[in-house]
């Protein structure tokens, strides 16, 4: 990619920003070994985060999956890597995108965060958000 950024939204823009997030989870010393763990295939998992980026951001409805039940069985997941997985997106993001669209995925990806958060760790009888063991 060259220093030009995209400063719109399209399937290709979303396939650029998934392989270079995912190259750089992959090499990341805490969400690497995490998401290696979890995912076998990353052919698949790879086109599956196009079509849910694609339907979060152009609404194109491809994404057909349930991801509270795939991370509430993923092993190792923590609250608290879901701020390093922020992080790590945003940085991406930033660096592929003009500043005011790349604000708008960093938006979207912490609202899923929270509600993942929410869905995989709250319990109601637990203080929140939860410390760390």
């Amino acid at each position: 990619m060259t220093d030009a950024k995209f400063s719109e939204v399209t399937d290709d823009s979303i396939r650029h920003l998934v392989d270079e997030f995912y190259t750089r989870v992959r090499a990341d010393a805490e969400l690497g070994p995490v998401f290696d763990n979890a995912i076998g295939d990353w052919d698949p998992h790879l086109a599956t985060m196009r079509d849910f980026w694609s339907s979060v951001m152009l609404t194109s409805g491809r994404y057909k999956g349930n991801p509270v039940m795939k991370h509430r069985r993923v092993e190792g997941i923590s609250y608290e890597l879901f701020e390093r997985w922020l992080a790590l997106f945003g940085d991406t993001a930033g660096a592929l995108f003009e500043p005011a669209l790349a604000d708008v995925f960093k938006s979207k990806a912490a609202r899923i965060a929270e509600s993942l958060r929410l869905a995989v760790f709250y319990r109601p009888d637990q203080p929140w958000p939860p410390t760390a063991a």
